[in-house]
């Protein structure tokens, strides 16, 4: 009787679009959600504790007795943009969301001036005292790979609407003319793990700063596990950034730019050793103007058929055929070295992810300190979703929309059992009987640390 005090019918009866069959239309005051199943990504991150890692490394501190706390937003913004928030104002629809702001342990949760305000505090300082501190903690906890990882570099464009710091005329490849940003990532492949960002002007070129970011990108990984490879395109090709390569002995594979002389000298190579009817692999030695040595480039011929669309370059004087170049400083034979850098097109799915699931090219200030600090903090939801994804037992990556469809979009309703809180999983979403077994992979997952260095004894 009680209940149906409360739940009070609303004058007002549907049609369903199929069948005559009346509907009736009533409101409830008890807090119902669609994001029940991000319950289990919550059990993740208490596991881990990363708000009490946050509220150690958050270099913004408020004095106000109203405030909400800084990290409270912070985590606020990364949930948003976990269930779908392509927009600072999307924040505000999980305002209503009473259910969600629950399960969070919220008594207030931020409105988007809250959020935008917070990055809008964010300087340069402020950047780098949360961020790298934070990358950091999470590498300690990326498995042991046997190999080694690959690195790869690579960079996007991100259009930009309006007078934004930083947000200039470049190459925008969709857009041309737009102002945009044009950011730099550091992919670990085998880990789905962004190990470094950063968001630059949009007339930057792609190699433009590449030797320091990779300074910054190698001081963070220290020397947790072996970097086997170095990985990157065309944008790369630069004497500055190959020669830290190899000054740090870091073995790299970088598609060559097709020059004029990189033409010629691939249309002068004789011996072709055939690998397939469609392809074949050669190599020759070349020595660019402005470069300090000559180095290795591998060649491999692809022949144009009708049904395959052929990667690569034409040469003119070699109709029928397409080319891929790379120059590297490994002695592996040619097709070694093709194969190991075929794997680095998956960086480019990273990307679409940040940008279509994550939304990272959307969060957008006028200040550019405040809208990197919001591109890193997408970068550091990447990493939390990747991980969590280890930590349930996951046999394959997922993308982060796939998570959010199959995984965290479960329509609940909290009680109360007594004094404690109770979440109600509808069953027709896969209920508690699909997720149990993941929250029991979390909670027993033993968190992995990095290996440990051993120095010899002096004596």
């Amino acid at each position: 009787m009680e209940r149906a005090e409360r739940d009070k019918t609303v004058p007002m009866e549907i049609e369903s679009l199929f069948s005559e069959e009346r509907v009736v239309l009533r409101e409830t005051p008890r807090a119902v959600t669609p994001y029940g199943g991000i319950a289990v990504w919550m059990t993740y991150l208490r596991k881990i504790g990363f708000v009490d890692q946050v509220r150690r490394l958050m270099p913004i501190q408020l004095r106000s007795h109203n405030q909400i706390d800084p990290t409270a937003t912070f985590t606020s913004f990364l949930v948003s943009v976990a269930l779908g928030g392509r927009r600072f104002s999307h924040v505000s629809a999980m305002r209503n969301d009473k259910a969600l702001q629950s399960l969070l342990g919220l008594s207030r949760f931020p409105t988007d001036d809250t959020v935008r305000n917070l990055f809008r505090r964010f300087t340069m300082g402020n950047v780098e005292r949360l961020y790298p501190p934070l990358v950091e903690w999470q590498m300690e906890r990326i498995p042991p790979h046997p190999d080694g990882y690959c690195l790869d570099m690579d960079s996007t464009v991100f259009e930009r609407f309006g007078n934004q710091q930083g947000s200039l005329k470049g190459h925008n490849p969709r857009k041309h003319g737009r102002p945009s940003h044009h950011p730099l990532i550091a992919v670990l492949a085998e880990a789905h793990f962004v190990l470094h960002g950063w968001l630059r002007s949009g007339n930057c070129g792609s190699s433009r700063g590449a030797v320091e970011f990779l300074k910054e990108a190698l001081a963070l990984w220290g020397q947790r596990q072996p970097i086997r490879l170095v990985r990157a395109d065309s944008g790369f090709f630069d004497d500055k950034l190959l020669q830290f390569l190899e000054q740090q002995s870091l073995p790299y594979i970088v598609v060559a730019r097709m020059t004029q002389w990189v033409k010629a000298a691939a249309q002068r190579i004789e011996h072709w050793r055939q690998l397939d009817e469609n392809y074949a692999a050669g190599e020759f030695s070349l020595k660019l103007h402005g470069w300090s040595q000559p180095r290795r480039f591998v060649v491999v011929r692809e022949r144009v058929r009708e049904s395959r669309a052929s990667v690569g370059r034409r040469l003119f004087d070699f109709p029928g055929y397409t080319f891929r170049v790379f120059t590297t400083n490994r002695a592996d034979a040619p097709e070694v070295i093709w194969r190991d850098y075929n794997p680095r097109a998956d960086v480019e799915n990273r990307i679409a992810e940040l940008k279509d699931d994550l939304a990272a090219d959307d969060f957008c200030l006028h200040q550019f300190h405040a809208t990197e600090a919001a591109f890193r903090a997408v970068l550091v939801l990447f990493n939390l979703l990747a991980e969590f994804q280890r930590a349930s037992g996951s046999e394959q990556y997922r993308r982060p929309a796939t998570l959010r469809s199959h995984l965290f979009v479960c329509g609940a309703i909290v009680g109360r059992a007594g004094r404690r809180m109770v979440l109600y999983l509808a069953q027709s979403w896969g209920g508690l009987n699909t997720r149990k077994p993941l929250i029991d992979c979390i909670l027993r997952w033993h968190i992995p640390t990095s290996p440990k260095l051993t120095f010899p004894l002096r004596t």
